[in-house]
């Protein structure tokens, strides 16, 4: 196989390979690699690269397969995988995207990051992110800016924008991330791959921050199926998030498995409050009737949500107030510009304004509870419009509607708010050439559903075969 052929394989046809002794784990991370030196300078999604780390530990895996040693015991063993740089990785230096922690070096894992490495995954290094996550969009005073394999002068989104183009342009199978307002599934929209936010404390988050009750680590990969692989190995209680579940061990895999006939499934192109470009709504919709090809009820639904965007951004300001409260004069220069403006917004808000937020979070959260009670799933465009502007915020407007703040990303934080399991599947690419994503979402603790209809639209519209412009003229 060519380079190319290996490093479009899933992780789980990668796995079988090894098992079958038809592809190596050295070969492999040649091969990954090879890409790594082709297109991460022009990207910049790989910033902090531990490629002696991955030698090491791709000869391990190796051996293991040869001798079989806790092969079945390490589900990941040998297949590559980055890191969010805000998410701990001991020994690894992990900045943030924040000159504040330029030279930090953790000295332990987060629990996501440890079991991925405990199932024996190979680290190929961090990958970019805004300073702290603040923004859906990757760039930062320490490594600058992060571009989409599928136009380099577009974003890949963010916050976990690094990863994603990784994800997208064959630099590892899957990534870890983290999501809260969207940070997997915005990236995941404008790369054209999946990914995955579990129910609020499915994945172990730490350490935490302000933010606590917003954050989740989550997944990024390039088919349905290996998301659930890499679930399997990081979900479950850790005592460092004192909110992660206790749940029993899913094999969620197998989880996947299924389908979809009689499902109920609602369609909603707005939520009641979100302007959309026409030809992104379409192209989601077309997606989301789709479903019925396989079996699914699919319904259009009129919405009357109101869009809790303030709400959101008074959790994010203060949270982000919260971390500078005794340094800002001192650390205000240092700060992403951007970012500036919402932390002194933060320490404007008082306790009423944040009492405020939290009541109207558990009315916006039991409206969606109550509206799920009739339907498996909700399922939106993921993002409003095909990725902007590398390098900027936010795009200036949506459909002839100027966007302030977070509002370009209308159908993401709100599923943050409610701890519900949210996805991003590709539908599709516009006649601009980018990816456009479906937002699948579901009831809290009913992954299982969410990864089953992503899955079922995986089948009935395929994407594995897009390839972004980076590595060749895309098919149709």
């Amino acid at each position: 196989m060519t380079d190319d052929d290996i490093l479009t394989l899933s992780a789980r046809e990668l796995r079988a390979q090894f098992l079958a002794r038809t592809l190596s784990p050295r070969e492999l991370l040649s091969s990954t690699i090879e890409r790594i030196e082709r297109v991460n300078g022009a990207l910049n999604a790989l910033v902090t690269p531990t490629l002696e780390r991955a030698h090491a530990e791709a000869a391990a895996a190796e051996a293991a397969y040869a001798t079989g040693v806790d092969v079945e015991k390490r589900p990941l063993l040998g297949l590559p995988i980055t890191v969010k740089d805000n998410i701990q990785t001991k020994g690894i230096r992990t900045t943030a995207g924040s000159l504040l922690l330029k030279d930090f070096v953790p000295e332990a894992d987060a629990p996501a990051a440890e079991r991925a490495f405990a199932a024996g995954s190979v680290m190929l290094g961090k990958t970019n992110t805004p300073e702290f996550g603040w923004k859906g969009e990757t760039t930062n005073r320490v490594f600058g800016t992060t571009r989409s394999p599928w136009n380099l002068e577009r974003t890949p989104g963010g916050s976990s924008g690094g990863g994603a183009a990784c994800v997208a342009s064959g630099i590892g199978p899957f990534a870890l991330g983290t999501d809260g307002g969207g940070s997997i599934r915005i990236p995941a929209a404008y790369c054209g791959i999946f990914g995955f936010k579990a129910t609020f404390g499915l994945v172990p988050y730490a350490p935490n921050s302000a933010l606590e009750s917003l954050g989740h680590t989550a997944v990024l990969s390039r088919s349905v199926r290996d998301a659930a692989l890499l679930l399997s190995a990081i979900a479950g209680a850790d005592p460092r998030d004192r909110l992660s579940l206790n749940t029993p061990k899913v094999d969620w895999v197998a989880a996947v498995d299924g389908g979809v006939r009689g499902l109920r499934v609602a369609w909603s192109p707005n939520l009641g409050y979100a302007p959309v470009e026409t030809e992104v709504a379409a192209i989601a919709r077309e997606a989301a009737f789709a479903l019925g090809e396989a079996g699914a009820t699919v319904e259009e639904v009129e919405l009357d949500f109101s869009d809790p965007h303030d709400l959101v951004y008074a959790f994010f300001a203060a949270a982000n107030a919260a971390g500078h409260r005794d340094d800002w004069e001192q650390v205000r220069n240092l700060v992403d510009f951007g970012r500036v403006e919402m932390i002194e917004e933060g320490f404007r808000l008082g306790a009423a304004d944040i009492g405020d937020a939290l009541i109207k979070r558990a009315r916006w959260s039991e409206k969606m509870v109550r509206f799920l009670e009739s339907y498996d799933v909700l399922l939106t465009p993921t993002m409003p419009s095909t990725a902007f502007a590398a390098g900027i915020d936010g795009p200036p407007s949506i459909a002839g509607v100027p966007t302030l703040r977070m509002r370009w990303t209308p159908f993401t934080y709100g599923m943050n708010l409610t701890g519900q399991p949210a996805a991003s599947v590709p539908s599709g690419l516009a006649s601009d050439g980018l990816p456009v994503g479906l937002h699948v979402i579901g009831r809290r603790h009913d992954d299982a559903t969410v990864l089953r209809v992503c899955a079922a639209v995986e089948a009935v519209r395929p994407w594995a075969h897009l390839r972004p412009s980076l590595l060749g003229s895309p098919e149709s």
